[in-house]
């Protein structure tokens, strides 16, 4: 039997684990990936930046277990949790999340110094610092007008473990928190991959009943393309060998719900040109999601084929990596992952990570447990109903 604590520590390490094994050929493509590195199969690699001049980095360092915002943001949300010790929703995303990261300084493995994590954000996740510390907008409608992205999935698995065994509870609660950063098909991944996770703290569950659970809480554009997806890692598990034809194939099925392709870089000569591009809609989704569940599904969820195929598949590589990572790391445990490749990481990014699986683990046994408090108080409440009926 895989105890909680392993099953915490599987998250927390899945998490670091799969953003430093995809962070170092993030937004390469497929073809760029074999070029430059064959497969990438440890965290133990070099950046596909590394020769780089600094300032063409933008003075960034990666490889060799380095991880990124999507593992410092998941702290974030870990200190959310250990800070209020209670279930939370947007208004302590405008709260305490936005303390963390613009306003608590931290160690930033990516700069090799200590700094702000919204020093090292992307665009849409420094948003919400504009949106709720200076526009003082409503908290619920933090999200509105993002670029419509991954940026609240990748960080968002502590509230399935929280909820653990309880999806419902999970989506709605990362539906709640995370309207303060994301709208439309961003906040809906993040919502159906909470689920996903706390679906995964199931002992008696299976690979297949996690993505049915993803698939029923899904909406939208999100829900047809996971089944879409999941329909043609069924369709290619007799070929999953083959991974120029599996990438193709999944590339093929998402672009239906993600127009981009490999054409994920912002530059110059795409500024005013019209796009749907990251625009809400109710027939989109985020790509990183559908292709994390169909790698997961392709190879019955056996962890380390999942993440290795799932990341050389190319683009969001570091994303898909930690989506992976967190579903299947709650679902196996914490025994998966070399003792080799934890203390790599812990060094590398000046972490402990049992440390953070330790407070996650108590904050959500905390929870968890006012939670049953609460639903013995229904029952006895219920009782009292029944007598008055009587």
């Amino acid at each position: 039997m895989i105890s909680f604590k392993e099953r915490v520590e599987g998250v927390v390490i899945g998490t670091a684990y799969g953003d430093a094994l995809g962070a170092t050929i993030e937004k390469l493509t497929r073809a760029e990936i074999k070029e430059k590195y064959g497969k990438v199969e440890t965290i133990n690699m070099p950046w596909h930046k590394e020769n780089w001049e600094p300032e063409k980095r933008l003075n960034r360092t990666r490889g060799y277990g380095t991880y990124t915002d999507d593992t410092l943001m998941t702290e974030a949300l870990i200190n959310v949790y250990s800070t209020l010790n209670r279930h939370i929703d947007s208004y302590d995303f405008a709260d305490e999340f936005i303390k963390e990261i613009a306003f608590r300084p931290r160690y930033i493995p990516e700069l090799g110094k200590e700094a702000l994590i919204i020093d090292r954000l992307f665009y849409p996740d420094k948003y919400p610092f504009v949106r709720h510390t200076l526009a003082n907008c409503d908290p619920r409608e933090g999200g509105i007008g993002n670029m419509v992205n991954c940026g609240a999935a990748m960080y968002i698995a502590p509230i399935g473990v929280v909820n653990a065994c309880n999806p419902a509870a999970a989506y709605n609660e990362a539906i709640s928190f995370a309207m303060g950063h994301q709208c439309s098909y961003g906040l809906e991944a993040a919502g159906v991959l909470a689920a996903a996770v706390s679906k995964a703290f199931d002992p008696n569950t299976t690979i297949e009943e996690i993505i049915n659970t993803a698939i029923s809480y899904a909406k939208d554009g999100t829900k047809a393309a996971i089944i879409a997806i999941v329909d043609k890692a069924n369709e290619l598990k007799d070929k999953r060998e083959d991974a120029d034809l599996i990438v193709e194939e999944f590339h093929n099925v998402i672009k239906t719900f993600s127009p981009m392709g490999d054409d994920i870089n912002r530059s110059i000569d795409k500024v005013g040109v019209p796009s749907n591009h990251y625009t809400p809609s109710r027939v989109f989704s985020i790509e990183e999601l559908p292709i994390a569940l169909g790698y997961i599904v392709l190879n019955d969820g056996e962890f380390y084929n999942s993440i290795n195929d799932g990341i050389n598949s190319g683009r969001d590589t570091d994303s898909i990596g930690v989506m992976i990572g967190v579903i299947l790391g709650a679902f196996h445990g914490s025994s998966i992952f070399s003792s080799e490749s934890i203390e790599m990481i812990n060094k590398k990014n000046k972490i402990d990570l049992y440390d953070v699986s330790e407070r996650l683990k108590l904050c959500s046994q905390n929870i968890i447990e006012q939670d049953l408090k609460k639903q013995i108080n229904v029952v006895k409440n219920l009782e009292i109903i029944k007598i008055w009926e009587d």
